[in-house]
């Protein structure tokens, strides 16, 4: 399948495919709790984001492997660009884009929101994560900040159509050492909360 121009329209149009989505890739020990649970917790607030933009005819989207730090849970995973929400963000779009421009060095006002995905909680940091889909008309130059990252890794979105049903399933140190739904991409591992955003949104690429 190819995507063309008109990818950014079809993506606002597309119903959600949600928690269904978010499950083909969640550890098998990872607590379920719905959003009224969630609020007992008090869980800080934050957003992250998939921003699109075409490299060679092809629409990609960029993951970063985070700065290893040992006070951080997530500490060398790789993740989508993002963080947490401060007091001075609006909303959890602005937050999203705020993000984006700190940690790769994106100019906020080259980034359009497309929509918001469906949020997941992550109970081993507390967080309750608004996920977000943009796009930059600017073909981006990456300019790290190195306290929060290491590498950027430039995914061309038809690498997600072929997600699996049943994933591949690993033994990872950084998660303890149990087993794992992950996605491996030229071998680069995506697990957790990553894993399962982009489960929703390669679902959401084949309904289009």
């Amino acid at each position: 399948m190819s995507f063309g121009k008109d990818l950014l329209r079809k993506i606002k149009s597309t119903e959600l495919p949600g928690e269904n989505a978010h499950g083909v890739f969640s550890p098998p020990y990872r607590p379920v709790f719905t959003y009224e649970e969630v609020l007992t917790k008090i869980p800080k607030f934050a957003a992250v984001n998939i921003i699109l933009y075409l490299k060679n005819d092809e629409w990609h989207f960029p993951l970063i492997q985070r700065t290893v730090n040992e006070r951080d849970r997530h500490s060398g995973q790789i993740s989508l660009p993002g963080g947490k929400r401060e007091e001075n963000d609006r909303d959890f779009a602005e937050t999203a884009i705020r993000e984006t421009s700190e940690e790769i060095g994106i100019e906020k006002h080259y980034i359009r929101i497309i929509r918001e995905m469906s949020p997941i909680y992550i109970p081993p940091s507390n967080f309750y994560v608004y996920p977000y889909i943009s796009y930059t008309k600017k073909n981006p130059e990456f300019i790290l900040q190195e306290s929060e990252a290491v590498e950027v890794i430039e995914f061309p979105i038809t690498c997600f159509l072929g997600l699996p049903d049943q994933p591949e399933i690993m033994a990872l140190p950084t998660a303890g050492g149990k087993e794992v739904p992950v996605i491996n991409f030229n071998g680069y591992i995506i697990w957790g909360a990553t894993a399962m955003i982009l489960s929703e949104f390669s679902q959401l690429l084949k309904k289009m």
